[in-house]
C-alpha cells in the first residue's frame, strides 16, 4: 500500500521521546514542515493549528515557548514552577494540543493541564485555566480531528499511569468522563469522530467511545512499547509506531448506526533496525507518512502506491 520515498537528512539524531515527530503540511504553499527533538534540552515540539493562527509550541524542563509557525518569532514564554512538583521528581512539560476555537493545552510533570487563551494575533497570550484531574505526569494530549464534528467531547489527556480524561473545551473546560488506568503507561492518544485511540506500553491499542469511556476494540498491534500514534482526519486511517521497528496502519470507521467502531488492518512496514519514536501522516488523507527513530539522523518518508 505504501513504498519508501526519499528521506530527509537531519543535522542531529532523534531522541528517544514519545511522539518525537511533528508535521505541518501547507497545501497552499506546497510545503511541509517537520520538527524533531534532539538531546534532552527539549521534551516536545508541535504545531497547534487554530482557526485564526498557527503556532509552534516547544516544551522543555524550564518552560513552554510559543513561536510563529515558522519559528522566527517567539510570542510567549511560560516558566514552569518547580515548587509545584514533589521533591526528587523531574520538572517538565509534555503533551501539546489545540482545543476549541482559541485554546492551546499543555501537560506537565505534576499532572496539571495548562490552558492558554490565544488571541487572533499578537502576544497577549494568557493562562486562563489549570485542569487538575490527573495525579501522574502527562504523556500526551489530543483534540478532535474530524473536521466539522460538533462533539460533546473534543479533548483527551493521558498520563503515565494509563488514566485518560475526556473533556469538553470552552470558556470553562468540563470533564466528560474518566477512563481508569490500564496498568501500564498510555504513551500516545488520538481523538477522531468521537473515537479515542490510546496506545500502551504493552504494544496494544485500545479504542474507546469518547462520550461514555466504554471500550470498543483492542488491537494487539506491536510486540513492544508503542511510541507514536496519528490519525488522518479526512479518512480515519490510524498509524502506530513502536520499539519493535514496525509501523502499522489501520482503517477506522463507524457502523451505519454510528454506535460500533469498525477496524481493518491496511499496512505493515518494518523500519529495519530502528526503534521508532515518531510517526506522522504528512497529509489529511493519510496518503503519505514519515517516521523517526532513536539515534537516527534522517526522517524516513513513505508514499501511497
Amino acid at each position: 500500500m505504501y513504498r519508501k520515498d526519499k528521506s530527509i537528512q537531519m543535522k542531529s539524531s532523534a531522541s528517544s521521546l514519545y511522539n518525537n515527530l511533528s508535521v505541518l503540511p501547507l497545501s497552499d504553499k506546497s510545503l511541509t514542515y517537520f520538527t524533531v527533538v534532539h538531546a534532552n534540552t527539549a521534551n516536545m515540539a508541535s504545531w497547534c493549528v487554530l482557526p485564526s493562527r498557527v503556532l509552534l509550541v516547544l516544551t522543555s524542563q524550564k518552560g513552554i515557548q510559543m513561536y510563529e509557525c515558522d519559528g522566527s518569532i517567539m510570542v510567549y514564554w511560560h516558566a514552569l514552577d518547580a515548587l509545584e512538583t514533589p521533591q526528587a521528581q523531574a520538572v517538565f512539560a509534555r503533551g501539546i494540543a489545540p482545543a476549541g476555537e482559541r485554546y492551546i493545552c499543555v501537560g506537565t510533570s505534576s499532572g496539571l493541564i495548562l490552558v492558554f487563551d490565544i488571541p487572533a494575533k499578537g502576544t497577549n497570550i494568557t493562562l486562563t485555566e489549570v485542569l487538575a484531574e490527573h495525579r501522574d505526569p502527562i504523556t500526551d494530549i489530543a483534540c478532535e480531528t474530524c473536521e466539522g464534528k460538533d462533539s460533546l467531547a473534543d479533548l483527551v489527556t493521558a498520563d503515565d499511569s494509563g488514566v485518560l480524561c475526556v473533556w469538553k473545551s470552552g470558556e470553562d473546560f468540563r470533564l466528560v468522563t474518566k477512563i481508569s488506568a490500564y496498568g501500564v503507561t498510555c504513551s500516545s492518544v488520538k481523538l477522531w469522530s468521537g473515537v479515542i485511540a490510546a496506545a500502551y506500553g504493552t504494544g496494544q491499542i485500545r479504542l474507546y467511545d469518547a462520550r461514555t469511556g466504554t471500550i470498543s476494540a483492542e488491537l494487539d498491534s506491536h510486540a513492544r512499547w508503542i511510541y507514536a500514534l496519528d490519525i488522518a482526519p479526512e479518512t480515519g486511517r490510524l498509524l502506530s509506531g513502536a520499539e519493535d521497528s514496525f509501523v502499522q496502519i489501520w482503517q477506522l470507521s463507524r457502523s451505519e448506526d454510528s454506535r460500533l467502531i469498525e477496524v481493518e488492518h491496511r499496512h505493515s512496514e518494518c523500519v529495519t533496525d530502528t526503534q521508532v519514536c515518531g510517526a506522522k501522516f504528512c497529509d489529511p488523507q493519510g496518503s503519505s507518512f514519515a517516521v523517526t527513530g532513536y539515534d537516527l539522523n534522517e526522517i524516513i518518508r513513505y508514499v501511497q502506491l
